[in-house]
């Protein structure tokens, strides 16, 4: 049979695993105490009858303990979810905890409201964004670092090699001795060809590219001036002058022959108009058809 002072007394005077002390003050580490203070009334050893609320997964619960089941260790807490609506929660704590003292009510209460702040705390906390804060290595860092200058130089040594292996193959030094994987000497080949067919048509577009520019250049040089009257000398008046008296004879002699075409067509038509002929018929009358 449990009885509670006695153990109480144990607890308070000789040991308890679960206590520890500071200068002032002891507290509790038993994962169902409902203050987290050693003393009587918070004791979940010593009180036979007691309640607290614990959190699982961002659900609350609400844990019971009776002295009836006090020879069922497995079945000595009784867990009851709570709602997740703060007032409907309070209810069934009230309901749940009706013979209980007015104590353990009070702290279940106050217990609940401190759980349900901070988890409305955590869920803003996860919705805001947040930097990520990432700690970094200096070691690893200088291993990663030496590892890859390792392998840099191991690549370049090793196309060096390949390279070099390659031309002695073109050139025939080993001859037939030395069996070369042939899928390596093709490979070369082609990258050969398609450098030279890259740098065929590089030549041709620098060609075309030059033929345009000098195009551009011809149509470029071909410049027109404006200039001004007053600008004009002499020299430039005169030649001008020449070009207009130019300009007249040429009229003159294309007006003298248009005027002998005229002339010619004139005389066409009149030599056709001579030759002309009319011939007129009259009808003579006969007595026949005058007595008629």
């Amino acid at each position: 049979m449990q009885h509670d002072d006695v153990i109480w007394s144990i607890v308070n005077g000789s040991f308890c695993s679960f206590k520890t002390r500071t200068k002032n003050q002891k507290f509790c580490r038993n994962e169902y105490n409902l203050t987290g203070v050693c003393n009587r009334s918070s004791c979940p050893l010593a009180n036979s009858q007691y309640a607290t609320v614990k959190e699982e997964k961002g659900i609350c619960y609400l844990y019971m303990k009776t002295i009836e089941r006090a020879a069922f260790p497995n079945r000595l807490w009784e867990k009851v979810k709570l709602s997740r609506n703060y007032e409907k929660a309070l209810q069934q704590i009230d309901k749940h905890l009706i013979y209980c003292p007015r104590f353990l009510k009070h702290k279940c209460k106050q217990r609940f409201t401190k759980i349900t702040q901070y988890l409305i705390r955590i869920r803003k906390l996860t919705l805001k964004r947040q930097k990520k804060i990432v700690p970094l290595g200096r070691k690893v860092e200088r291993r990663e670092k030496r590892r890859e200058d390792k392998a840099l130089i191991a690549a370049q040594l090793d196309t060096n090699i390949e390279k070099e292996l390659l031309e002695r193959l073109k050139q025939g030094t080993y001859g037939d001795i030395y069996n070369f994987p042939q899928h390596a000497f093709d490979r070369a080949l082609q990258e050969e060809e398609v450098s030279s067919e890259d740098e065929e048509k590089e030549a041709t577009g620098d060609a075309a590219s030059g033929e345009r520019d000098v195009e551009h250049q011809e149509s470029s040089d071909e410049e027109i001036e404006y200039v001004a009257e007053n600008e004009m000398e002499e020299s430039d008046i005169s030649d001008l002058e020449e070009l207009g008296h130019l300009a007249n004879d040429s009229s003159d002699e294309e007006s003298s022959e248009e005027e002998t075409k005229a002339k010619g067509k004139g005389k066409s038509l009149k030599r056709k108009k001579s030759s002309i002929e009319i011939e007129y018929e009259h009808d003579i009358e006969t007595p026949a058809q005058l007595k008629h």
